[in-house]
């Protein structure tokens, strides 16, 4: 990999292996037992992993790899209905106090007219809090996740 961008390549090459396991994953599954959560659970566990890949080129990869990391961990397990409850509540107490941290950075982001710059790629170099709104957003997806899959468990 060079520079801010990836390599096409190597794109190529965990888009490939991506497929390789979704093949795995529905050829070792019963077409008949494949449930809605099974396949919305694998989507979240990919969505999760590249979440995990792009923050390579992150101020602070280590961090944001782990939080999504665990979290494509936890939706590979809740493919097979296993939800580690205790872990899982752990989990979202923990991110919903990282999240505080970045409220100021979310409250400065409403305070702006043009909500659009979230999505501009330049604008976080110039502004901090659109980072601290992303990261602010990318953990409440991770807690949303957290939530359904406490919901599921408590209803095992």
């Amino acid at each position: 990999m060079s520079g801010d961008k990836p390599d096409i390549f190597f794109i190529g090459e965990l888009w490939s292996k991506i497929i390789i396991l979704g093949n795995i994953f529905f050829a070792s599954c019963d077409v008949r037992k494949l449930s809605f959560m099974r396949i919305v659970n694998f989507i979240l566990a990919i969505m999760f992993l590249l979440f995990a890949f792009v923050q390579i080129n992150d101020p602070d990869p280590v961090i944001w790899i782990l939080i999504y990391g665990a979290m494509a961990v936890l939706c590979i397990m809740a493919i097979f209905e296993f939800y580690p409850t205790k872990f899982t509540i752990g989990l979202l107490v923990l991110y919903v106090l990282y999240s505080i941290v970045y409220l100021p950075g979310v409250l400065e982001w409403f305070r702006q007219d043009n909500k659009a710059m979230l999505f501009d790629d330049v604008a976080k170099m110039q502004y901090p809090y659109i980072e601290e709104a992303r990261e602010f957003l990318g953990l409440w997806i991770c807690i949303i996740v957290l939530i359904v899959f406490v919901i599921r468990a408590r209803r095992k």
